[in-house]
């Protein structure tokens, strides 16, 4: 039976424990009591039958105390670079999870995710459609069924679901059909790709408490669908609110999504 990564974690952390007690314990020894280390060392000799050599004691005191020292030392060090490899074994280790969005333009989506506490990384593609590692250009027709999409990977234990969940509704206008703002064609619907049951569950609650809100006259648009395989964009688009930031800015106003998210949503 296979191991898991906290088991493998934590029988090294003991197997480190362990080897600085028994190093600690064996110096101290060493220290305060020299002449016990000697015997024990004769004994040892003795009981496997091993050759001893003779033992001039005034020089074997000093070289016991030594040996003690060194091994008090040595433990010390080794607990702490144990305990700095276990902290960073940890971290390597920690639990992320993926969430995936369409939101109308990608370059739009991928600023206040990467602003959110707790969000790791992002990349902005394609997703949703039928055509294999599509380019920009081939989704932009609208022929090949994907959305432009963000995918976040995040911390759990520092952002919730449902906190990305309103970071996504207060960066779209949810009753557009097909589109977002100047943005028209299914390439630019809104659409949530969960990726297991929790995140369906959460999706659905989060966009009929937002239906029943009275917040919008028109119907939430939004769709609810299963992840599918999420396409990486040209590496030009990915944040390109820092790379191109004038043409993104003017773009964000020119289309009416900055106008609209400070309107509806009191955002920049």
């Amino acid at each position: 039976m296979p191991l898991d990564a906290e088991t493998i974690i934590s029988c090294v952390r003991w197997g480190i424990l362990l080897s600085a007690l028994g190093a600690l314990a064996v110096g101290l020894l060493s220290l305060a009591a020299p002449q016990r280390s000697i015997a024990l060392y004769q004994w040892i000799m003795v009981r496997f039958n091993w050759r001893v050599a003779p033992i001039d004691e005034r020089h074997e005191l000093i070289t016991t105390r030594l040996l003690g020292l060194v091994l008090v030392v040595l433990s010390i060090v080794l607990a702490l670079m144990g305990g700095a490899r276990m902290a960073a074994a940890e971290q390597g280790t920690a639990r992320t999870e993926t969430a995936t969005f369409a939101g109308g333009c990608f370059w739009c989506l991928q600023q206040p995710f990467d602003e959110t506490p707790g969000v790791i990384s992002t990349s902005v593609g394609y997703t949703g459609g039928t055509t294999a590692d599509p380019t920009y250009e081939q989704v932009s027709t609208g022929a090949t069924g994907h959305a432009e999409a963000l995918q976040a990977i995040y911390d759990p234990s520092k952002a919730t679901y449902e906190q990305l969940l309103d970071v996504f509704w207060s960066n779209i206008n949810p009753t557009t059909v097909n589109g977002q703002f100047a943005d028209k064609g299914t390439q630019y619907r809104t659409a949530i790709f969960y990726h297991n049951d929790e995140q369906q569950r959460l999706a659905e609650a989060s966009k009929e408490r937002l239906a029943r809100s009275g917040k919008f006259d028109e119907p939430i648009a939004t769709e609810i669908v299963l992840a599918s395989v999420f396409y990486r964009a040209e590496e030009y688009h990915q944040h390109y609110y820092k790379k191109q930031a004038a043409h993104y800015n003017a773009y964000k106003v020119g289309s009416g999504r900055a106008g609209y998210l400070k309107k509806v949503w009191g955002g920049r």
